[in-house]
């Protein structure tokens, strides 16, 4: 399998340009330029940085040149740093992985597509010079498997529509069920040599989103350690989240979490980007702060260690606050540690 070379040992910067209020406040406080160095402190190659559209167009479409002169910034700094980054298009007119967020239509409105690839037109006009160190990543987390098809062909055009612009820039697509592992099988051929395969991971999702709010039926006060055996951990899934056992329903009972649960889990995904010799890599990880931070390094560590034996380039989720803060306070007395196998 290919590497993703520059785009090895990422974090996201999550909560500034999208998940968030979308306020100047916002945007001039939460991430500045020196949290690129402290990124760069430990370790780190490159940022993910999801951005909404809300950041470069109004209601009706029309280019905001204030987002882009930020977005701008943004690379600059990441530049300045000797870091890479991912531009994440984490939310466009029409769809949002996020139900809250009310956007809809986006995969049956011909209209919604259009503007989604005008969009990347202009960021690829904007920014496709900067090939050596920004990468495009085409939308985040498409959700029902239904929107597959659809979803692919969308991708193709615009993929296509980009090449005229920036025809060297890296770009990274993924697929249904929120960017799963399991969907990379069904992703399109590599339309050229500069196309990388995008999934993300959260498995098992009993222990990484534990007592999260915004899963219902999830109760917030649920705890489990990572110390649970698989069955456990099955047991609570089918109780906490209606059913979502993904690979937890293979493994022996009696085991625990360790470095072979994602090494079989990525198995498929892997096997897939060799026989098409595509780079694979991993925009999303994370453990959410209601579980213990020792815990964390637990999960994260086994992690790392599968993405290690594969190859697979990744960034974690997410720099700050945001549910799963790697510099949050809480997580103080672990980072040290976490950060030497990140």
């Amino acid at each position: 399998m290919r590497i993703f070379y520059g785009y090895q040992k990422g974090v996201d910067l999550g909560g500034w340009f999208s998940q968030c209020d979308h306020s100047e406040q916002r945007y001039d406080t939460f991430i500045t330029e020196k949290d690129f160095a402290v990124i760069k402190s430990w370790g780190c190659d490159h940022v993910r940085l999801p951005v909404d559209y809300e950041l470069l167009e109004d209601k009706q479409g029309a280019p905001r040149e204030t987002g882009y002169a930020r977005l701008e910034k943004a690379i600059g700094w990441a530049r300045e740093n000797g870091l890479n980054m991912v531009l994440d298009l984490h939310k466009t007119a029409g769809f949002s992985f996020d139900p809250g967020e009310q956007e809809a239509g986006f995969f049956e409105n011909a209209k919604y597509q259009e503007r989604f690839c005008i969009l990347w037109e202009r960021i690829a006009r904007r920014f496709g010079r900067d090939a050596d160190m920004l990468a495009f990543e085409l939308l985040n987390e498409v959700t029902e498997k239904e929107y597959g098809q659809v979803w692919n062909r969308i991708l193709e055009t615009c993929v296509r529509r980009i090449r005229v612009i920036a025809p060297d820039t890296k770009i990274l697509i993924g697929g249904y069920w929120h960017n799963s592992a399991a969907a990379v099988k069904d992703l399109p051929l590599p339309f050229d040599e500069n196309i990388v395969y995008n999934f993300h991971c959260y498995e098992p999702l009993i222990f990484t989103h534990q007592g999260a709010y915004w899963m219902p039926p999830m109760e917030t006060s649920f705890r489990i350690p990572v110390s649970a055996t698989y069955g456990e951990m099955a047991e609570a899934s089918c109780r906490m989240l209606t059913g979502s056992l993904a690979g937890l329903d293979v493994l022996p009972a009696d085991e625990r979490l360790s470095p072979a649960f994602f090494e079989a889990f990525f198995r498929e995904a892997v096997s897939v980007a060799e026989a098409r010799n595509v780079p694979l890599y991993c925009g999303e990880y994370g453990v959410i702060d209601k579980a213990a931070p020792e815990d964390a390094l637990v999960w994260y560590k086994a992690i790392h260690a599968a993405f290690e034996a594969y190859g697979i380039g990744r960034a974690a989720w997410s720099y700050r606050q945001m549910d799963f803060g790697l510099s949050d306070e809480r997580m103080d007395g672990v980072r040290e540690e976490l950060l030497r196998c990140l």
